[in-house]
């Protein structure tokens, strides 16, 4: 297979930037040129919710630029994302459709859940280093304009992660605000970071011991290198190191550091921002090593790419982290265990019985599998109304790897397993579910109601189940010398629906164990 030059743009909070790469089987990516052009889009997006027309303007002439470098290196294809500063506008849609008409190139707008998968894949990418490294207790620590995000690692599995508004321009323009003298400006910061950073402790850490913290910035990992010169290349640092050489830069004025890291003095604020929130986790983490690999967010688009295009193979399992993530969630809301693992045994069972039917792949079995491990998690908050609940955990609920679109395709499955379906016209009043998310939704539902429908009793009183498709009938045999007679007469309701979805008739069949 030949080589592929690709180019990945990043529409960032307080700047653009492009990497070009060079795409192959035997080498993998290979970064040709990297472009940075500052521009602080966030600080107003954040604020106002739209942008001037001087920051469109200028946006617009660097993505032209950008297509003009792209040109010259023969790019073959291309992925443009926005972030936080795109996805806050109140006029998203309409600035997004400026921008492909001004200079031809499309930006897609990435949700939070979507932004983060990509920077933990450009993680991942780095291949042994970071599998060493997730062996112990780990935490990722990914640092945005608007926001960060703290992901804790247990046993190499990823098990929880959260969104917290604590990003380097929001911050700078909180501080703003605060009248406060230059000398107490960092312990105000600290305080105003740790007051949240405890929320997260409290809620996740719990007997969890973290002892490595991997960090994703744009301040702190730009200038790591000039910061200790004989670090390793790999970007592994000793907390005390680290926090040394901090401390020594909170001690100069913005012009000296400037001066020292060769930096634009305007950005000395954000780069002791983005210091103090690494500080602030190490403090809480109580994180003995860090580890800043270097790597962003265009990596992150590069390394999905040619994953999505088989162009390289994958180096992480990344559908086992949102398995475990949703598993942790069903624990955090008290969810049953066994009956989750049973509704998981039992759907999968008949959504790989139905493919020829269904037409359904592999990402919409990971969707129904998830939505297994969820179906009861509304119960933590109102047993009667459990479908509505568990809809709205599910929808405030990070699951990174899902994109916002699929994760509110997983709150319909687990809201109508409970609750009666609701047709299109109703179920799009409140959502961004479109035709075909909505037949998935359907497809998916009518499977879970199936496998809930035998297990009704909660007692898991099938030792096997096994599925085949015959004629216009989907046989269910399932092997128990218990009675069923209750799981038979409530099992009608569930296969109304599934019937009505796939013109398929559920039959019990039971074959009593010895």
């Amino acid at each position: 297979m030949k080589k592929k030059i690709f180019a990945a743009i990043d529409v960032g909070s307080h700047e653009l930037a492009m990497k070009i790469f060079e795409v192959s089987p035997q080498s993998g990516l290979k970064v040709i040129d990297h472009l940075r052009h500052g521009l602080d889009i966030g600080t107003e997006s954040y604020k106002t919710g739209k942008l001037s027309y001087e920051h469109m303007e200028e946006l617009c002439h660097v993505l032209r630029e950008f297509t003009k470098i792209m040109q010259s290196y023969k790019v073959e294809d291309y992925c443009a994302y926005g972030t936080s500063a795109i996805r806050e506008l109140d006029n998203t849609i309409i600035v997004l459709d400026q921008i492909e008409k001004k200079t031809g190139i499309k930006v897609s707008c990435l949700s939070n859940s979507e932004q983060r998968f990509l920077d933990y894949k450009s993680i991942a990418a780095q291949g042994e280093d970071f599998y060493k490294i997730i062996e112990n207790g780990t935490a990722i620590l990914d640092i945005g304009g608007g926001s960060i995000q703290l992901s804790l690692f247990d046993k190499e599995a990823l098990v929880a992660t959260q969104n917290i508004r604590l990003g380097v321009l929001r911050l700078y323009e909180k501080m703003r605000y605060i009248e406060v003298k230059p000398s107490q400006y960092q312990a105000v910061l600290a305080e105003l970071i740790d007051t949240q950073l405890a929320v997260f402790k409290k809620l996740y850490l719990k007997d969890r011991e973290i002892k490595n913290l991997i960090v994703v910035d744009d301040y702190v990992s730009a200038v790591i290198k000039q910061v200790y010169p004989e670090i390793d290349k790999k970007g592994f640092i000793e907390r005390k190191k680290f926090l040394d050489q901090m401390k020594a830069l909170q001690s100069k004025s913005r012009l000296e550091v400037a001066k020292q890291l060769r930096m634009s003095e305007e950005n000395v604020p954000l780069l002791r921002i983005s210091s103090q929130l690494i500080k602030s986790s190490l403090d809480f983490l109580g994180a003995d090593c860090l580890w800043v690999p270097g790597v962003t967010l265009c990596d992150g688009i590069a390394y999905d790419y040619a994953e999505r295009n088989k162009w390289i193979k994958p180096t992480h399992n990344f559908e086992e982290d949102i398995i475990a993530c949703a598993k942790n969630i069903s624990k955090r809301y008290q969810g049953s265990k066994r009956r989750g693992e049973t509704l998981e045994q039992i759907s999968l069972t008949v959504f790989d019985s139905m493919k020829k039917v269904h037409g359904l792949g592999k990402r919409e079995r990971l969707l129904l599998q998830i939505a297994t491990l969820l179906h009861d998690c509304g119960k933590y908050l109102n047993m009667v109304s459990v479908g509505e609940c568990s809809y709205h955990v599910v929808m405030n609920t990070e699951i990174i790897g899902l994109s916002h679109l699929e994760r509110e395709m997983v709150a319909n499955i687990v809201k109508y397993n409970h609750e009666d379906f609701a047709y299109y016209d109703e179920i799009t009043k409140s959502g961004g579910i479109d035709k075909d998310a909505y037949l998935v939704v359907a497809k998916l539902t009518a499977i879970l109601r199936v496998a809930n429908g035998l297990d009704k009793t909660h007692k898991q009183k099938f030792k096997n189940v096994k599925t085949t498709v015959h004629e216009d009938e989907l046989w269910i045999q399932v092997d128990t010398a218990e009675n069923i007679a209750l799981e038979k007469g409530l099992f009608w309701n569930a296969a109304r629906f599934f019937e009505e979805v796939y013109n398929i008739k559920p039959v019990i069949k039971q074959k009593r164990s010895l």
